[in-house]
């Protein structure tokens, strides 16, 4: 008896075709997967050195990962976790640099290694500052990684250079504060020029902004008809900064105004 074979849907035997190739690229994958192979400590420990030493970076992060991952309870676990974030801070991967230092703050809180990770993080922060008109979040969040590190590590070799950077990002955040406030005088809206302006005073007082803040304060106020405010900004200006130019300017306009008598 002769079997009758059944012409096939043109549909079925692409079907067919594709589902052949699917399984046949997935066979080929797996073949060309690495075992998993578990390796000496010193191995890949010295192979993470050998990577950032010759710069490849992003081979050094993953090194220092296995470390902790095949070796978790092992003496270096600890000391790969900084050496991952920092291959990964010098690989620019800020997200991953961010996410290490802070796992390993929260881990080992009292560790030797502790203020070192604090003064990478806020490094990382440090150098993704952006121009003063733009986005200050980065400077905020270094501004206050610094302060940590004066606060509880002010014996560490990472103090004094926290403490000329937190000068730097204040006069970074005065700045933005100080156009701000210029822009509501411009507008006439002197309440928030006024609030911006204190803001400066009150908050940023070791920074250079802080003379010409006084003597916007000054302007505001007479501009207000509020001339007792006036000279109390013009004279604390002048008493803690006598030799400044904002102090004369503050002067010669209260002059102008007829409030100072030669």
């Amino acid at each position: 008896m002769l079997l009758k074979y059944k012409k096939l849907n043109p549909l079925v035997i692409v079907y067919l075709l594709f589902l052949l190739i699917f399984i046949s690229s997935c066979a080929k994958k797996n073949s060309n997967e690495v075992e998993y192979v578990e390796r000496n400590i010193n191995s890949i420990y010295n192979s993470a050195l050998l990577s950032l030493i010759n710069k490849n970076f992003e081979k050094a992060t993953n090194e220092f990962d296995e470390v902790e991952r095949q070796h978790p309870y092992s003496v270096w676990a600890k000391k790969a976790i900084i050496m991952s974030s920092y291959s990964s801070f010098k690989n620019k991967d800020y997200i991953k640099t961010e996410a290490n230092l802070k796992r390993f703050i929260s881990l080992y809180p009292a560790s030797e290694f502790t203020a070192y990770a604090q003064y990478l993080l806020g490094i990382s922060y440090y150098d993704q500052i952006l121009e003063v008109n733009k986005d200050q979040t980065a400077v905020k969040e270094a501004l206050q990684i610094f302060k940590i590190i004066l606060d509880r590590y002010e014996s560490s070799s990472y103090a004094k250079d926290a403490y000329f950077k937190i000068i730097y990002l204040e006069n970074q955040l005065a700045s933005k504060e100080l156009d701000v406030a210029i822009t509501y005088i411009s507008l006439k809206n002197y309440i928030s020029a006024i609030k911006r302006l204190k803001y400066i005073v009150n908050n940023y007082q070791t920074t250079n902004l802080v003379p010409e803040a006084l003597h916007r304060l000054v302007e505001v106020y007479l501009l207000l008809g509020v001339k007792s405010e006036a000279i109390v900004n013009a004279r604390v200006l002048g008493y803690n900064f006598p030799e400044s130019k904002w102090y004369k300017l503050s002067y010669k306009l209260l002059k102008k105004n007829k409030i100072l008598q030669k």
